[in-house]
């Protein structure tokens, strides 16, 4: 029996592994359907499109859909939507070489759970610099980091013992780290970016938004008065 000619995707990021490549396209299921304009006599093909595509290079799975209409101009202004796997997408605000740090951690999460802990910790101690901590070791420019009120005290608890995984990742005499220890690495840096960067930006843009709005409403307010005068 003949093999089913392969069929690829243009390049896609995999959010299991955050590779970016072309995929193989395993299963396609279309649910365009003709339909029917009575009043102007007209059909045209129009429904969802869903793929499920298999990543090189960690073999896992992902689900996507798009929607087909005959009247577009080009099917490659449609967006995709990606079903599977949910992605959480980056936390916003990062400066430039933090997220890179973040990213290159990113691409070994899934093909190696050590060395993903090691480059975690070297994000930590990335937003160490980047925030001026002083100390002499990683515990010591934590906790100074929480003295400025940059991250709660709490929170340097989860430094450290995000700091202590990235150890056992780094020397073979300590253990290995595993596939299930890295939901706890995802959050654990998750949660020290989200505070450091994401929230004082959000605060920022929300603060931004409002001076606009404020700002829409005076010249509003100035441009009817004016016209009450004329």
């Amino acid at each position: 029996m003949a093999k089913d000619k392969q069929s690829f995707s243009l390049p896609v990021r995999c959010g299991h592994c955050n590779n970016r490549a072309p995929m193989e396209i395993v299963q396609t299921y279309s649910q365009v359907a003709v339909n029917t304009d009575d009043q102007f006599e007209y059909q045209w093909d129009e429904g969802w499109i869903y793929q499920l595509l298999v990543c090189p290079a960690c073999r896992e799975v992902i689900l996507r859909r798009q929607y087909f209409h005959e009247m577009a101009a080009g099917q490659e202004d449609i967006s995709v939507e990606l079903l599977y796997p949910c992605e959480r997408g980056h936390p916003p605000g990062l400066p430039n070489a933090i997220h890179q740090a973040y990213e290159a951690a990113l691409r070994v999460r899934s093909v190696d759970a050590n060395a993903y802990g090691v480059l975690v910790g070297r994000l930590l101690e990335m937003i160490c610099e980047d925030r001026n901590a002083n100390g002499k070791d990683l515990d010591a420019r934590l906790a100074d980091l929480s003295s400025k009120g940059e991250i709660p005290t709490k929170l340097v608890m989860v430094a450290k013992s995000l700091r202590q995984l990235r150890n056992v990742g780094a020397h073979a005499l300590a253990g290995e780290l595993t596939k299930d220890e890295v939901p706890i690495l995802d959050d654990l840096s998750r949660a020290i970016l989200e505070y450091v960067y994401s929230a004082p930006h959000l605060v920022k843009q929300a603060g931004e938004r409002l001076k606009r709005i404020k700002s829409r409403k005076k010249k509003k307010k100035t441009q009817k008065q004016k016209k009450e005068k004329e």
